[in-house]
């Protein structure tokens, strides 16, 4: 379509001048150097990670936020509350109540609320080992505590009232298991004689009024509803800083939990954290061979026995399988 200049007459158009050339550029004089060119702006940053914590027998909210691992975790929230950060036993994400299914880990969701249980009673119970397995799994808080994540129904401990689950275990036989893994704490269960009595020291966390028994007998928990925690997750390293990473995907998910199931199995203990760690290792391996020989040089202290690497990379890869 024509526009109406088009279809006007060429005589009513003004004669055109050609445009004057454009003057120079000044040229700096010596007492005024030549302008820099503009730096490039500045990349980005990412915001700061501020997550917000209570303690879960009851508390005001309190915001921490600068670190990098578990005990330095510990030691923010026990500065935003005013205690010592070895009264806090271990840490929920989401829930108040003491629910192994929402145990903080070595992973946060960037909008997690962080429920930090701390040091209740103290109590000692005998025990009589008259069967090889007590029925309980170990983990531990990452930063010097080991506690019953799990008994087993029908088990030993299964008929001792006053063993519950979240229990932090401080000695054995007077001996304080202070400072020792949840591997360590495990195989020290496991090399008690048979039909000889023990004690257990053992200190539960403090508990508001509306929680009520949290026994947990069953070795299988509900799993509640999980809540939304965005697409990004601060993960917490025992060496190194953290970082900010993708949610796991589908397959290291389900590889993740295969493997926790494996360390309860061979070891008595789950720690999902380790799990994901066996689960990234094998992604920079093509056998069994050199998945055990990686195991050995990033987790040589937990001396995995040949059977259990087997089993280990046999699972993973069902899972892999299993997703696509």
């Amino acid at each position: 379509m024509e526009t109406t200049a088009a279809r006007e007459p060429r005589g009513a158009e003004a004669p055109r001048l050609p445009a004057p050339p454009p003057p120079p550029p000044p040229s700096p004089s010596p007492a005024e150097p030549a302008a820099a060119s503009p730096t490039p702006a500045a990349p980005r940053t990412r915001p700061r990670l501020v997550f917000r914590t209570q303690l879960a027998h009851g508390s005001p909210t309190g915001k921490i936020e600068g670190f990098t691992n578990v005990r330095e975790l510990y030691a923010k929230i026990a500065e935003a509350f005013g205690i010592a950060p070895t009264e806090i036993l271990f840490c929920t994400l989401n829930s108040h109540k003491v629910d192994m299914q929402k145990l903080l880990g070595g992973q946060i969701g960037l909008e997690d609320f962080i429920f930090a249980h701390v040091r209740g009673e103290t109590k000692e119970v005998e025990v009589t080992k008259t069967e090889d397995a007590l029925g309980l799994t170990i983990t531990d808080n990452g930063a010097g505590y080991a506690f019953i994540k799990r008994i087993k129904e029908g088990s030993i401990i299964n008929r001792i009232e006053a063993v519950c689950v979240g229990d932090s275990i401080e000695a054995i036989n007077d001996h304080s298991i202070v400072g020792c893994r949840h591997y360590e704490v495990a195989k020290m269960l496991r090399e008690l004689p048979k039909s000889q009595p023990f004690t257990l020291r053992l200190v539960q966390p403090k508990r508001a009024f509306d929680m009520i028994s949290q026994r947990s007998r069953s070795s299988k928990c509900p799993v509640e509803a999980k809540v939304s925690s965005g697409r990004e997750t601060l993960r917490l390293r025992s060496g190194g800083a953290a970082t900010v990473e993708e949610v796991p995907s589908e397959f290291e998910e389900e590889a993740s939990r295969r493997v926790d199931d494996l360390l309860e199995s061979y070891m008595g203990i789950r720690d999902p954290e380790l799990a994901s760690t066996m689960v990234e290792t094998s992604k920079k391996t093509v056998s069994v061979q050199e998945f055990a020989r990686h195991l050995d040089s990033v987790l040589g202290e937990f001396a995995f026995p040949d059977e259990f690497v087997v089993e280990v990379w046999a699972a993973i890869g069902e899972a892999r399988e299993a997703c696509g």
